[in-house]
């Protein structure tokens, strides 16, 4: 497999900006025998890797990965360390019981912390920052839903100190934004560079022992091994970690929905704009659409803003040809200019997108089968920095048979329904995309709630 480094660079902001060149690990060299096998370079497989290996340095662990460490979603995300619980607070309840959800949520609160710990103990320069989450509400109807979020927040039993109203006059404190409504602030959240915190962390899992192979293949991961195009590993422990890519692999594409997520960044604003923008707190920055723009100031004073909307492919769902759209793009480039004023005239320099992974139910699973060995995490529905650490420290425990917290968690073991048959899937995703968007559009004229959004939502949660 050849490595083209410019093309590796343009999947993103984040691996554009990589120090030094990229070169990627040596290639499996043939059949290899291990504890642990991990297939997938992402957050999860590296998380899985680097905390086995934190409880038990003799283990013997091999990760292989297509591409290079990050390459995939873990590179191109919109950096957002973000708490929170992939998928409906009730659905979990339904099948775990309400205790059993907040202790849950706790733990996406304390994830985001303990990937800063983390970062830090291991000298990853990789700008997290935990300025916490503003959501901006720039109509009425986007207020009503956020209202309605901090009013969900207090049924549940958090309190003003994890999530809040904030007037106009508040939220300009924190930024400067267009046509302010109201806002919430919940402090449960981080900024990071996401690039480099994978290739950070991929270091850090061989300074501690591991065995990593790039441009690696896998082609069938089974229990007791997994088959590349380089020769056969075989270990005790097999972790498919590979989250939306899942889809790909023998008997899988009805695992996940694979939804494009897309982004843009500017150039580095200068002081003058910020001047005039704020945003001196880092926070990361959403709205109240339903097709909700996320955005943090980098740690090159640029704005990296995305978006979801991109079409979804039939036959092919997970393809480089939609990493990009040029509609996307626009929309993308009339939210910010219109959000903050502050940026009109800035230009565009990236624009890129990455796939991730909703299971049929938007809730995330973490499993492992003590008798054969197989393991695997994913379906982290936009929440993967926050979800993939928790994902890989339940793996570790569970590997090792230790009984924590973590283990007890409701994710733990939580049942993956399969996507309906081509083209069912693909009929959803395009309903979901395009009912999002014209309800976007219908309350930004008229300011009221779409009524249209009943329509989809059997296939969002339930």
């Amino acid at each position: 497999m050849s490595f083209d480094e410019t093309l590796v660079r343009e999947r993103s902001l984040w691996l554009d900006g990589l120090p030094g060149r990229i070169e990627p690990r040596p290639a499996l060299a043939g059949d290899a025998d291990c504890d642990v096998a991990i297939v997938g370079g992402g957050f999860t497989g590296l998380w899985t890797a680097y905390c086995l290996l934190d409880l038990d340095p003799s283990l013997r662990v091999r990760l292989v990965e297509r591409e290079i460490c990050g390459f995939g979603a873990s590179g191109r995300n919109g950096g957002w360390i973000s708490a929170g619980i992939a998928g409906v607070h009730e659905t979990w309840a339904e099948r775990s019981g309400e205790d059993a959800v907040r202790r849950a949520e706790r733990a996406t609160w304390e994830a985001v912390d303990w990937i800063g710990e983390r970062a830090a103990a291991e000298g990853i320069d990789c700008g997290f920052a935990k300025g916490g989450i503003l959501s901006i509400a720039r109509s009425e109807a986007q207020a009503e839903r956020i209202r309605a979020h901090v009013e969900h927040d207090r049924q549940w039993g958090w309190g003003e100190e994890d999530s809040r109203i904030l007037s106009p006059y508040e939220t300009e404190s924190r930024v400067t934004a267009s046509d302010v409504v109201c806002a919430s602030y919940s402090p449960h959240g981080a900024r990071v560079n996401p690039a480099r915190l994978a290739r950070g962390l991929a270091d850090a899992v061989e300074r501690k022992g591991g065995v990593i192979h790039e441009q690696t293949a896998a082609r069938f991961i089974e229990p007791g091994r997994v088959v590349t195009d380089h020769g056969t590993i075989r270990a005790a422990h097999v972790v498919r970690a590979t989250e939306a890519f899942t889809v790909q692999l023998p008997g899988q594409h009805r695992t996940y929905l694979p939804l494009y997520s897309l982004m843009i960044a500017t150039e580095p604003l200068p002081s003058t704009v910020w001047q005039a923008l704020g945003w001196e707190g880092r926070e990361t920055i959403s709205d109240g659409h339903h097709l909700f723009f996320y955005a943090q100031r980098t740690t090159d004073d640029r704005i990296a803003i995305g978006g979801r909307g991109a079409p979804y492919g039939l036959g092919s769902p997970v393809d480089p040809r939609y990493e990009r759209h040029d509609g996307v793009r626009e929309r993308l480039t009339r939210t910010l200019y219109d959000t903050f004023p502050a940026v009109r005239g800035a230009r565009i320099t990236h624009h890129w997108g990455g796939a991730l992974g909703v299971p049929r139910d938007w809730c995330m699973t973490v499993q492992h089968d003590p008798t054969t060995g197989l393991a695997f995490a994913g379906g982290y529905s936009g929440h993967g920095v926050a979800a993939a650490s928790l994902s890989g420290r339940t793996l570790a425990d569970l590997i090792l048979r230790r009984d924590t917290d973590l283990t007890a968690m409701p994710w733990v073991g939580h049942p993956l329904r399969p996507w309906e048959p081509e083209p069912l899937r693909w009929v959803a995703s395009r309903a979901i995309v395009g009912i999002m968007g014209s309800s976007d559009r219908v309350e930004d004229r008229g300011g009221q709630t779409a009524r249209r959004m009943r329509i989809i939502r059997p296939f969002l949660a339930h």
